[in-house]
């Protein structure tokens, strides 16, 4: 288990990985908790250093949604920040709902949940 802390001072804003040993590690990104493996796999394949604020706070939201709802113990809703390099916290989303979220991201990728997308319909 473990914990991410932000903040900010005159270098700048700066992001930690904090783990159960009290170990901190700085960097640009981290997914943390049980379903950390399904947030990597969005941010590995999404994330570039040059986004916009909305590009980072979409993949963000894209990336809790895609570990929440596969990981049961993850939680079920999506609340963003945006830290800035000043010391100001400026609340994004709050309590955006992931289950409503997974089947929109869903639905924009042509999935109907029907288990049939892309197949001619075979009615018996």
């Amino acid at each position: 288990m473990g914990t991410m802390f932000t903040g900010s001072d005159r270098s700048g804003a700066s992001l930690y990985y904090i783990d159960n040993d009290a170990t901190r590690v700085k960097g640009r990104l981290f997914a943390v908790g049980s379903g950390g493996t399904f947030a990597y796999g969005v941010l590995d394949t999404n994330y570039r250093y040059d986004m916009s604020l909305d590009e980072a706070v979409n993949l963000g939201i894209r990336a809790i949604t895609s570990a929440t709802y596969k990981d049961s113990a993850s939680g079920g809703v999506v609340r963003v920040y945006h830290v800035t390099n000043h010391g100001q916290w400026n609340l994004i989303h709050d309590a955006i709902d992931v289950s409503e979220l997974h089947y929109q991201f869903e639905q924009s990728r042509g999935h109907t949940g029907r288990g049939n997308e892309g197949k001619p319909n075979k009615y018996l």
